[in-house]
């Protein structure tokens, strides 16, 4: 699990084809990779991968087909800059969200504007995963936990303070940026709790009872 409180911007140093899989190497002078151990998890730009092997200052992971089709790792090139988390310890502070590092989709930058020292960036998401996202809600993009404002239908806006701008990857954001989007993790599992899926219930909580308590509309 992480938190969404990026810890370094690191840099994709090489990329080898493994038949339709990929091992990358990064490298980061500053997130602190000397106590790590083969088969930590680090996350990048919010995709949660297994280190297999490493320095004091740069590490590899292996990155599936799967992983590599649906989030926007496959686009990255030697030189592209990418967020980089550790994953958490029970003695950390949890100033993000609660974050698996399981991307739901890819999002797009639909607009960028001014507001004073901040910036507003307007995304737009796939419709299968705005049912999800409510306003002042936690979201992930890209690795960062951040609060959405404004919420449209088939898209959201948040506010980017400086600091944000300045130590991550969406300081270089642009019109049509596409980023990994990790919706809250409670909306998921409440969803399925509302389904029921193939399982027959074991518990009392029905749609009448989360209504009943201000849960859902």
């Amino acid at each position: 699990m992480f938190t969404g409180l990026v810890e370094a911007v690191g840099k994709v140093v090489s990329i080898e084809n493994r038949g339709g899989e990929s091992r990358m190497n990064f490298v980061s002078v500053s997130i602190g990779l000397c106590d790590a151990q083969l088969g930590d998890s680090i996350a990048m730009n919010g995709v949660c991968l297994t280190v297999v092997s490493k320095t004091d200052v740069q590490f590899a992971a292996d990155v599936s087909a799967e992983t590599l089709s649906c989030t926007t790792l496959g686009g990255l090139k030697p030189g592209s800059h990418v967020n980089l988390e550790r994953a958490l310890l029970p003695t950390t502070r949890l100033g993000g969200h609660m974050v698996s590092g399981h991307v739901d989709g890819v999002a797009h930058v639909a607009g960028i504007k001014p507001q004073g020292e901040s910036i507003i960036i307007v995304f737009e998401v796939p419709l299968a995963l705005s049912k999800y996202i409510a306003s002042k809600g936690s979201i992930c993009i890209d690795g960062v936990s951040l609060t959405t404002n404004v919420v449209s239908e088939n898209g959201f806006e948040v506010n980017i303070i400086p600091h944000t701008q300045q130590h991550t990857i969406i300081g270089e954001y642009q019109q049509g940026t596409q980023v990994n989007i990790e919706v809250d993790v409670v909306a998921r599992y409440l969803e399925r709790l509302l389904q029921g899926g193939s399982v027959k219930p074991t518990s009392n909580i029905s749609r009448q009872l989360l209504a009943s308590q201000g849960f859902v509309d």
